[in-house]
């Protein structure tokens, strides 16, 4: 079996191949050092990426019971279900080997209906309280609970932008471009990919006494170096990530009454199913691969989540370590000098031909087939999976 790629998407994900990729994100943050962090844990976009590496570092790093939120499909007769329903699947079963509590909700976390869940689901099994809340939602849809929807928009402000991107279907780099996006698509933008959401989930459980004495809560944002700039930080996304940030803010001064605090997190470029999408940033992530790689300061999504909670969010001794605009910055090696002067100068070599050698092509490729289950060592990739036995084994799981 090979993961199928049409332009830029997958287009189907290995079970098995999955599993191992959660059984590596959790050896390593028991490896690592234990976080004296969170007890009770709530996730909302807990399936991939960042929020299920968050999940994995406070769970088998600190011990703490979590409650994820997702919206995925399960295999059925029409197809084997979507990554991130295995992901779910494979983390609760590990977690409960272990003793933990690891409720999954697949549910739409626009919902004011899954939220209401939730809070009496913390009420009635989960001991009545979080104390740490992590905000991990990557959609390009949202529905509002008045029932509006609203569309998020890639494009830039201004012109339109173009640069070198890649084509993953056919392994070739091409012109990839961004247009300019009107004010209404720049709202919505917002409203899909700002802080609203989060807002109004810590209202409602604030509101339903459910908030420990201490609390926390982060969101997860990118800013990237100056030359990503046109596309991200001044196009849709980054006004999306200003209204997050000043979220951010205003959140921590709402949570003051019970010792609480929110923060921004701001990560460092990473392989997603999105960035894919963007011009410029998937070549400049492979050149910044290759040289934080050389430079031994690369890490993946559970490096980074790890990190987080150890040194920053509940560091042993002192408080949360912010910048001077209070957020959290792991994005530090990223934008060290030395980092991004060598970025520059491969970026000056780089053409149609020799992309794949200037930069770190081949790592580019691996973490984005392992988001889908596929590059796992000891996987049999030859096999053909069975797909009425996927839905036999998965469909009650």
């Amino acid at each position: 079996m090979e993961l199928i790629i049409q332009g830029n998407v997958a287009k189907n994900c290995h079970p098995e191949g999955l599993r191992q990729g959660i059984d590596k994100q959790i050896n390593y943050v028991e490896s690592h050092g234990e976080i004296y962090g969170p007890r009770k844990v709530l996730v909302i976009g807990a399936s991939s990426g960042y929020g299920l590496a968050s999940r994995i570092a406070v769970a088998f790093g600190g011990g703490a019971d979590t409650i994820g939120i997702s919206f995925e499909k399960s295999p059925g007769e029409k197809g084997m279900g979507s990554a991130g329903w295995y992901n779910n699947i494979f983390f609760r079963r590990r977690a409960h080997e272990k003793g933990l509590i690891a409720k999954n909700f697949i549910a739409d976390a626009f919902s004011d209906t899954t939220r209401n869940d939730v809070i009496a689901y913390i009420k009635q099994e989960f001991g009545g309280s979080i104390d740490l809340l992590i905000y991990s939602v990557a959609s390009g849809v949202r529905i509002c609970p008045d029932g509006t929807r609203y569309t998020s928009t890639l494009g830039v402000r201004g012109q339109a932008f173009s640069g070198p991107g890649f084509d993953l279907e056919t392994r070739k780099m091409v012109n990839q471009t961004l247009e300019p996006v009107t004010e209404q698509q720049l709202a919505d933008t917002v409203k899909v990919m700002g802080g609203e959401d989060w807002q109004r989930w810590i209202d409602m459980l604030s509101a339903a006494g459910v908030l420990a004495e201490g609390f926390k809560t982060v969101a997860y944002s990118y800013t990237g170096p100056k030359s990503t700039w046109p596309l991200y930080k001044e196009g849709a996304l980054g006004a999306a990530k200003a209204h997050l940030h000043a979220t951010a803010d205003h959140l921590d001064a709402q949570l003051q009454r019970i010792n609480g605090h929110a923060y921004a997190v701001v990560c460092k470029a990473l392989v997603t199913k999105a960035s894919a999408f963007i011009p410029m940033f998937p070549l400049y992530i492979t050149l910044l691969y290759k040289v934080m790689k050389q430079k031994r300061l690369h890490e993946t999504c559970i490096e980074q989540m790890h990190r987080l909670m150890l040194n920053h969010l509940y560091p042993p001794m002192g408080n949360v370590i912010t910048d001077d605009e209070r957020r959290i910055r792991l994005d530090d090696f990223e934008l060290r000098p030395d980092v991004q002067q060598a970025v520059e100068l491969l970026r000056k070599r780089v053409t149609t031909e020799n992309f794949k050698t200037v930069g770190d092509f081949a790592g580019y490729l691996t973490e984005f087939y392992a988001l889908n289950g596929f590059s796992m060592p000891d996987v049999d990739y030859s096999s053909e999976l069975d797909l009425r036995q996927l839905v036999k084994e998965y469909s009650h799981a």
